[in-house]
């Protein structure tokens, strides 16, 4: 076994029955505006909207993302998940993304020009 597949069946996680993941609100959001957070090596602030609403995500993409390449574009976001701060920061939606084995971030954008708001399923 290569230590790749190692690291991922390290990471195995429980069976969700799907009425649990029926509860996650998945959805098309666009990046209005994207900025660092000050004194944060990690983190960025993006304000995204959802049609309906605008909700704020903090997340730790800074070292691999420059906030001005991600304002315009459109990423899958949970916007249900419990509220949670960040350097003082409330963040009310997470972006999706995914890490390869090498902490390579990809983040996770429709196929075509869909919708604000879109639900995800």
């Amino acid at each position: 076994m290569t230590e790749a597949e190692s690291k991922v069946e390290n990471e195995a996680k429980p069976i969700v029955p799907f009425k649990e993941f029926q509860k996650l609100d998945m959805r098309i959001g666009k990046v209005l505006t994207a900025e660092r957070v000050p004194d944060s090596r990690n983190l960025l602030k993006l304000q995204v909207d959802f049609g309906s609403e605008q909700l704020r995500a903090v997340s730790g993409l800074a070292q691999q993302f420059d906030p001005e390449d991600l304002v315009g574009k459109k990423y899958m976001f949970i916007t249900n998940l419990e509220r949670k701060k960040f350097m003082g920061i409330e963040s009310e939606c997470m972006i999706f993304a995914a890490e390869d084995m090498k902490g390579k971030l990809a983040l996770i954008r429709p196929e075509w020009n869909i919708e604000e708001g879109s639900k995800v399923y």
